[in-house]
């Protein structure tokens, strides 16, 4: 199935004529930045028959993500999702919406997406496990290999214990 990908300027005229705009981020991307007139349906609500408002054939529906990868490559779900409705992509999801100076809603006080967060903190740990294995014992590249194992893992099995963490931590906590 092949569906079309629109510039920014042409889902603002359709939105402006109707259409409906999806976000298929996550919760926690949604909160952080989002384009003001999109409504958030994310992608394993959709994988679990979570559908847009009710929409027939002269409907419009457009699909966005971060960068319009995840929306390329579950194009064929997103559509299943919205038929009967024409379905469009956005082209470069909302940082392709950001590069042509169109407006986004920015959450006050909201913290990184936790992929951002999972990135920042395994990264400091390896750093800190190589540098700490140099400098003071090797036990410490244990740290490291132990990390970089649970990176792989989720990787392989899309269950990342360190995100399942970081989402309790209170900075993540609705307030």
């Amino acid at each position: 199935m092949n569906i079309e990908t629109i510039t920014a300027q042409q889902a603002k005229k359709f939105i402006m004529q109707g259409a409906q705009l999806l976000d298929i981020r996550g919760m926690d991307e949604y909160a952080h930045e989002h384009i003001a007139q999109a409504s958030l349906l994310s992608l394993p609500d959709i994988e679990k028959g979570g559908k847009p408002q009710a929409v027939n054939e002269e409907d419009v529906v457009i699909f966005h993500c971060q960068s319009g990868r995840r929306t390329a490559e579950n194009a064929a779900l997103l559509a299943g999702a919205a038929t009967p409705a024409k379905v469009y992509l956005l082209e470069g999801g909302i940082n392709g919406w950001k590069q042509q100076g169109l407006a986004i809603v920015k959450g006050k006080n909201q913290p990184l997406p936790i992929m951002r967060q999972v990135q920042i903190a395994a990264g400091s740990i390896i750093l800190a496990g190589t540098i700490l294995g140099y400098v003071i014992s090797p036990l410490f590249f244990l740290l490291s290999g132990f990390v970089g194992a649970g990176l792989l893992f989720a990787g392989i099995s899309g269950f990342c214990g360190m995100a399942t963490l970081l989402v309790k931590m209170p900075w993540n906590q609705p307030k």
